[in-house]
């Protein structure tokens, strides 16, 4: 009888937060928080600078974001289902130098960046399964992943820079439709890099709130237990969400090669996944699993971004910045354990 006046309790609530009113229900999103300080920092950015609300500079940063978003995106899947991934630093490294090789050997955009990509939903599968099958913790094996894939960039190049240009066998017309990936403007205006990044969230965002698969991403993330007890293969969705990450992360790598036709297998891509995490993390993401939105990386990602550009502008040396960045990670952090805490209480 208690169960049943307890379900209906919890009906009656839903069916009232159903009909609360649009800016209540606004308001209760996590994701105002952070827009609202995304809001904040570019008022005080144009006021402070000259050149921030310019239309070249807002592109800029739209480019700038872009390779960041569209592993953050990725991240995003990983990290609700209750996982981390450390080996993305070193799969965009991997899958950019192999499609620049490709190109160099003679090979079509499309084939090169198809095996680029490959390459990385491989590391994302192998990520995936010692996650689950190997029963190894997700931080374990993607940081031996880290070092195993940087180690395989250098073999493979011996540790040489990779530059994919006509003077080492690129095909003329290749290299053009290649380096339009990367360098190219849509209409001539919007960069190309800044249009993957909206088509990745937009398919992102779809997948994870109107699917069942995103629904199964949450379950785990929640408790992997559960979701077990119910029916979902919990498996398998964690290796899906890292084969997700790792064909997002070879796609950066593309699309940077493409940008900057060169790179090095000890250097590109090196400390990568620090910023991806707290990208996501600054988002509204837990690191505890099942809690997250595309929505919120997209406003993590341009928070990072804005705030890199906005202390550039203000001539804040380098140094500087990684310091005030670290702490932007800590107070994301510091805020999403007190807010698990007062949930849970």
């Amino acid at each position: 009888m208690s169960d049943c006046m307890t379900a209906s309790q919890d009906r009656s609530s839903s069916r009232l937060k159903t009909r609360a009113p649009l800016w209540l229900r606004l308001i209760a999103r996590k994701e105002l928080g952070v827009f609202l300080a995304l809001v904040v920092m570019c008022i005080f950015l144009s006021f402070a600078t000259s050149g921030f609300l310019t239309s070249l500079n807002l592109l800029n940063v739209g480019r700038q974001i872009s390779l960041l978003g569209i592993m953050a995106v990725g991240m995003t899947f990983v990290l609700i289902s209750g996982e981390i991934d450390l080996s993305v630093g070193s799969t965009y490294a991997l899958s950019g130098l192999s499609t620049g090789l490709f190109i160099i050997m003679g090979l079509g955009v499309l084939p090169a960046v198809l095996v680029g990509i490959m390459v990385g939903v491989a590391i994302g599968l192998v990520n995936g399964v010692l996650s689950t099958y190997g029963r190894l913790p997700s931080l374990i094996a993607t940081l031996g992943m880290m070092s195993i894939v940087r180690g395989i960039a250098l073999l493979m190049t011996d540790g040489q820079p990779v530059t994919v240009n006509e003077r080492n066998g690129a095909i003329p017309q290749v290299l053009e439709r290649f380096e339009f990936l990367g360098q190219g403007y849509l209409f001539g205006v919007i960069p190309m890099q800044l249009v993957f990044f909206a088509i990745i969230a937009l398919i992102g965002w779809l997948l994870l709130s109107g699917t069942a698969f995103g629904f199964r991403v949450f379950a785990v993330g929640g408790s992997a237990k559960a979701a077990r007890v119910s029916g979902i293969n919990a498996e398998r969705v964690k290796i899906l969400s890292f084969v997700i990450m790792g064909g997002l992360a070879a796609l950066a790598g593309i699309l940077s090669m493409a940008f900057l036709p060169s790179g090095q297998a000890g250097r590109t891509g090196l400390g990568l996944e620090l910023d991806v995490i707290a990208a996501v993390v600054v988002g509204g993401a837990s690191l505890s699993g099942g809690v997250g939105t595309v929505l919120g990386t997209v406003l993590g990602v341009l928070i990072i971004g804005v705030l890199r550009n906005g202390l550039v502008l203000m001539g804040v040396s380098p140094f500087t910045q990684e310091v005030m960045i670290g702490l932007v990670i800590i107070i994301a952090v510091a805020i999403d354990k007190w807010s698990t805490r007062n949930r849970a209480s």
